[in-house]
Formats: structure tokens, C-alpha cells, sequence
């Protein structure tokens, strides 16, 4: 097995609880995120790392791809998501805002960065799975073993956080590299975000 494969394996042991949602006991979403890591893998130039807080009920969870929706693959004309239309399967088509500001970005940057959370899990509301909540403190902690060990396999150059918990989270996964700040997207942060992402993949 890859090394891939063995990161996503471990990902799919992870029960799913009242609080949080495996999106990887899907195959097709484990298969999905195994497209789009061996994509990455292969991409030409400096390798970049970017740590968000966790999937969302209208993006990841439905993809397996961190900072993706479904609607991403029908909007976005970009060589990644050309790419991986042909091949992953999606059943939920609707669009995240975050992903849509992220994307309609990413079309303009010459670089491609791999896209990560602190949590990889969907956390929700006690028995609300379609509202989205923030990571708890020990989320993130779990979360930390997969950051390392997706770092391990991808070898970043670069490493920067999207909000203060991706930033925090890589800042305790790898307290020795200096860890850039990104402005999320959300909540009026389109404009800082996108001049953040602007320092780094450019």
C-alpha cells in the first residue's frame, strides 16, 4: 500500500459520533481524496501547505477534498479541477461559499497549494449533522497526528494557516517552521484572504 493509501486508511477508522461526521467511510469520498492527494503529489514547482479549520456540511463532507464543493466542480476552469472531474465521484452538487472565493482565486495564482484542515472530520451540532460548528481544542489535538503525517508524505516548502485555528493547528503540528497567517474567507475576509494567499503563491 502507499503511503497515500495508508493516510487514508487511517482516516477511515475514525468513527463517526454524535458530534462529528466521518465523510472517508464513503469509498467514493476516500477515493476522491486519493485522486486528489496523487494529483498534488505530482504537481511541478514549490510545494505549498495550506491548514483550514474543518470540512463544512455543504463542501468537504460531500467531496472529501478540504476547500472543495460540489458546485467547485461545475464553476471552476482550472487545471486541478479539470482534472479530477473525470474521475471523482460527487452526489451533492450545491456550492460553499468558501470554496467558490477559494477557487475563483486559485484560477488566478500560478501556484497550486494542497489544501488541508486541523480537523479533518465534519464537526456539527449534537445530532445536527447539516449545520456546521467550530473544532473543539481536542479535536484539533486529534487532527494534529494527520497534519503531521500529510506532511510527511507531501514534504511542504511553505506551510501557512487560512484563519487563526489552521494557523494555530500548524503552529503546534510543526512549532519549529514559520507558519504564515491567510485571513479566512468568511464572514468579510474575501479581500485580506485573498491578499494573503497573494504573498504566497505568487
Amino acid at each position: 500500500m502507499t503511503l497515500i493509501g495508508k493516510f487514508i486508511q487511517r482516516l477511515k477508522q475514525q468513527k463517526n459520533t454524535a458530534h462529528f461526521y466521518n465523510p472517508y467511510h464513503n469509498p467514493d469520498l476516500a477515493n476522491n481524496l486519493k485522486y486528489y492527494l496523487n494529483y498534488m503529489m505530482n504537481i511541478p514547482g514549490k510545494r505549498v501547505l495550506l491548514v483550514g479549520e474543518a470540512p463544512g456540511y455543504k463542501g468537504c463532507k460531500h467531496t472529501g477534498i478540504p476547500f472543495t464543493s460540489g458546485g467547485i466542480f461545475q464553476e471552476i476552469d482550472h487545471p486541478l479541477i479539470n482534472q479530477l472531474k473525470g474521475k471523482i465521484t460527487i452526489n451533492q452538487l450545491e456550492s460553499e461559499n468558501t470554496a467558490s472565493i477559494v477557487w475563483r482565486h486559485m484560477v488566478n495564482c500560478r501556484l497550486t497549494p494542497l489544501f488541508w484542515n486541523a480537523f479533518p472530520f465534519h464537526p456539527h451540532p449534537q445530532n445536527k449533522p447539516d449545520q456546521n460548528r467550530a473544532p473543539t481544542q481536542i479535536e484539533i489535538k486529534k487532527g494534529l497526528g494527520y497534519l503531521i503525517n500529510l506532511q510527511k508524505i507531501y514534504q511542504a516548502e511553505v506551510i501557512a494557516g487560512i484563519g487563526k485555528v489552521g494557523t494555530n493547528s500548524a503552529q503546534m503540528a510543526f512549532p519549529n517552521v514559520n507558519i504564515e497567517y491567510i485571513r479566512h474567507p468568511s464572514f468579510g475576509g474575501k479581500t485580506k484572504f485573498i491578499e494573503g494567499c497573494d504573498l504566497i503563491l505568487y
